[in-house]
């Protein structure tokens, strides 16, 4: 029983406010938003700050929904995954994992570096082009989420892949929010 009093000491010192790891629905996304809301209500955030980090959640929990792959691939696509979000002193983190397949790695990492390449003004334009474009997947994705975070944030995204096994990877992207404008 360690470990539970070891992952509160962790969480303490890491300032997270919210985790969650489990299943994602859209039922549980909105539990998760209204948990998130909550707190930062009860820290008396700014408005303005709240906005971008609201945004940045929806935008983190709509990818697991949508794109990731459970470990077990004969089960029924489940969704499971793991959402946090953590506040220090000038700043939100918002970090997600979640399964996807590996042969989607290297298309996520190039849309991914290039959405990092861009300056404000180029977050811009692209975000306008994938809109007009409507270069849209299956799952509808375009990567128009992925801008739209690195937009609100003002910041790179952070990312990194850990391979499962021969057909999985866990997608980890982190996201950071200043709360100093």
């Amino acid at each position: 029983m360690k470990y539970i009093y070891d992952l509160h000491k962790t969480m303490l010192a890491e300032n997270l406010i919210l985790v969650y790891e489990g299943e994602f629905t859209q039922e549980i996304t909105k539990s998760v938003l209204a948990m998130a809301e909550r707190n930062m209500d009860s820290m008396g955030e700014e408005s303005g700050i709240k906005r971008k980090v609201f945004n940045v959640m929806v935008e983190c929990l709509q990818n697991i929904v949508k794109h990731s792959e459970d470990p077990d691939l004969k089960a029924e696509k489940r969704h499971t995954a793991i959402f946090m979000i953590g506040k220090h002193k000038d700043e939100y983190i918002i970090t997600s994992g979640n399964s996807i397949k590996a042969e989607n790695i290297e298309g996520l990492s190039t849309k991914l570096d290039k959405i990092n390449s861009l300056d404000k003004e180029g977050l811009k334009t692209l975000y306008k082009d994938i809109i007009k474009n409507t270069d849209l997947s299956e799952k509808g994705g375009a990567g128009l989420g992925f801008v739209d975070m690195a937009r609100k944030s003002g910041q790179k995204l952070e990312y990194d892949f850990q391979d499962i096994n021969d057909k999985l990877s866990f997608f980890s992207l982190k996201t950071t929010i200043s709360r100093i404008n």
